[in-house]
């Protein structure tokens, strides 16, 4: 497995293309960040695989020992993540259209015009809002925490639901010493979210291993799966 993602990130382009691929309308996903998914902002690039990132989205990635890629899973040497110059200059110099207003601004300015476009703004407050699924003379809460999907606390990768943050942290970083807080509970009412578990990977296995919506449909036979081959991961760290 690791030499065919050695492969396979060898084989990887580690530049940007020189001009915009797909015309206007790829130009802003083509230099988006896979962890906040916006236009790269101070973009930083990891030597060994060549992955761009914003400079910040990376940083929770950097404080841990031995740190992946966030992409690609691939380990690196944090000292090897240089600024991605090359990368700076493409996003001063292409244009795309914004998402609201349609016009054409360039990648460097995207962020600052789409947290001031009316069009925008228009949209965001036209997204689907919380409802209740049965009828209820209760108000409707106005700020709803999202206990969906969940960033790795030790890595920061992101969109994690309950089950791949278990498989995801069993999988990257079972050697990891570091205390966290578990980002589960702490989205929960009664979770604290100052409290960092001192043994986060097995509250994780302990707590979390399933979600409770699909508790039901758990059969038996997936259970023991589950904990023969959550054995067999854990005696080989």
């Amino acid at each position: 497995m690791a030499m065919f993602r050695s492969l396979v990130a060898s084989a990887q382009q580690r530049q940007p293309p020189a001009g915009p691929a797909g015309g206007d309308s790829g130009l802003e996903a083509q230099y988006t960040c896979p962890i906040c998914l916006e236009v790269y902002h101070r973009p930083v690039a990891i030597g060994s695989c060549g992955h761009t990132f914003c400079g910040e989205c990376l940083q929770p990635c950097l404080q841990v020992p031995s740190p992946l890629c966030p992409l690609c899973r691939l380990p690196f040497d944090p000292k090897k993540v240089d600024k991605a110059t090359h990368v700076e200059k493409q996003l001063s110099s292409y244009k795309a259209p914004c998402r609201g207003c349609n016009k054409k601004v360039t990648l460097a300015k995207m962020r600052v015009h789409i947290s001031s476009c009316l069009k925008v703004q228009e949209q965001m407050a036209n997204c689907p809002k919380f409802a209740p699924v049965v009828p209820t003379s209760q108000p409707i809460p106005s700020n709803i925490p999202n206990r969906s999907t969940f960033a790795c606390p030790y890595c920061g990768a992101r969109n994690l639901d309950q089950q791949e943050l278990v498989k995801h942290c069993v999988e990257s970083h079972r050697s990891d010493p570091n205390r966290v807080v578990c980002p589960i509970c702490s989205a929960m009412p009664w979770g604290d979210p100052s409290y960092k578990s001192a043994n986060f990977l097995q509250h994780l296995l302990h707590r979390h291993k399933f979600s409770y919506d699909t508790f039901v449909d758990y059969s038996i036979d997936e259970e023991a799966a589950f904990q023969a081959a959550l054995a067999l991961s854990l005696s080989e760290n």
